[in-house]
């Protein structure tokens, strides 16, 4: 039976914006992202949503917080929707990781599927990062669990760039380390569909609500309480 899953990236932080890589360290939402948050609630509000899953990270929890506000619903929490674990690249920069650690950052932009990422240093030494090929196995677990869970029904999934990376090469059949020619953007509605073990693309890179200005998030509690 076909899962129509409406699969979300949450919205903007101050992270995203400089371009600071993030990874499982947990970033709230900026203004931007809350604007986004709230526009992307009320361009859902019509659909027919049994669930709203969310990543266990804040700037996902606030995003599909604002969707939830509109359907009564509560917001169920995996970890297995986070963002990849990037170790120690986590909070920083690009030209900052190029700089500490060039055979790492070059084999990481290579797309190989099987290169390791360093530890991370001082307070972040639990980071001992994933393969990509490790992230895309536990994303597609996770597709697949709640798929099944909710067979013949429509669910939101709110997470990640890197959640969504997955679910196009998955659904696409592309290659794991192929060049990536598409975008995951922030707030964006992106729809697939879960049948007979395998994931298909309907709509990708859906924006046209973030063009609106909505309340901001408090005022749409307000409304829906």
């Amino acid at each position: 039976m076909k899962t129509e899953i409406i699969l979300i990236r949450h919205g903007e932080t101050e992270w995203n914006a400089v371009r600071r890589l993030q990874g499982h360290t947990d970033i709230a939402l900026n203004a931007e992202g809350e604007r986004q948050a709230a526009a992307l609630g009320v361009g859902l509000q019509q659909e027919r949503l049994v669930a709203i899953i969310s990543s266990d990270l804040q700037r996902a929890k606030q995003t599909a917080k604002a969707v939830a506000n509109w359907h009564g619903l509560p917001v169920e929490i995996d970890p297995a929707l986070r963002e990849r674990c990037f170790g120690g690249f986590e909070g920083m920069k690009y030209a900052e990781i190029v700089h500490r650690y060039p055979a790492e950052f070059a084999a990481w932009q290579a797309r190989e599927p099987d290169a390791l990422l360093p530890v991370g240093e001082a307070g972040n030494a639990g980071n001992t990062g994933e393969t990509f090929r490790q992230f895309y196995q536990r994303c597609l677990q996770a597709f697949e669990t709640w798929a099944k869970r909710y067979p013949g029904q429509t669910i939101a999934l709110v997470a990640h760039g890197g959640v969504l990376e997955c679910a196009y090469l998955a659904a696409c059949e592309i290659p794991l380390g192929t060049a990536r020619n598409f975008q995951v953007l922030n707030a964006s509605v992106n729809r697939l569909s879960w049948e007979d073990g395998k994931l298909s693309l309907r709509v990708w890179g859906d924006c046209a609500h973030l063009k609106t200005v909505p309340m901001n998030l408090n005022e749409v509690e307000q409304v829906v309480a």
